[in-house]
C-alpha cells in the first residue's frame, strides 16, 4: 500500500521532513502498525514516535485512533497532542 505521510510540530523536526510517500508492507495495517512500523525506520523515526500512546493522527483529514484501519487510506498525518492557551 502507497501512503502520503505528512508529520507536524515536534514529530516533523525529530523526523527531519515534512512529508514523504511510502510503500508499507501488507502487515501494516492500522495506524499504531504504521507507528511501530516508522519507528523501526531509523533513529529520527524512532524518536519521534518514542511515546506512541501520545502521538495524534488523521487519516483523510478525519481524526483516527490507533486501530484504525488504513485500508482506502492516502494521506495520513501524525502530530503531538495540542495544547490550548
Amino acid at each position: 500500500m502507497s501512503l502520503e505521510l505528512r508529520y507536524f510540530a515536534w514529530v516533523r523536526e525529530r523526523i527531519g521532513s515534512p512529508g514523504e510517500n511510502i510503500d508499507v508492507p501488507s502487515e501494516v495495517t492500522t495506524v499504531g502498525d504504521l507507528i511501530s512500523w516508522l519507528s523501526s525506520k531509523d533513529e529520527g523515526y524512532a524518536a519521534a514516535f518514542a511515546e506512541p500512546d501520545i502521538i495524534r493522527a488523521a487519516i483523510d483529514h478525519e481524526h483516527a485512533d490507533h486501530d484504525t484501519a488504513l485500508a482506502g487510506a492516502k494521506e495520513v498525518a501524525f502530530f503531538p497532542p495540542m495544547t490550548g492557551g
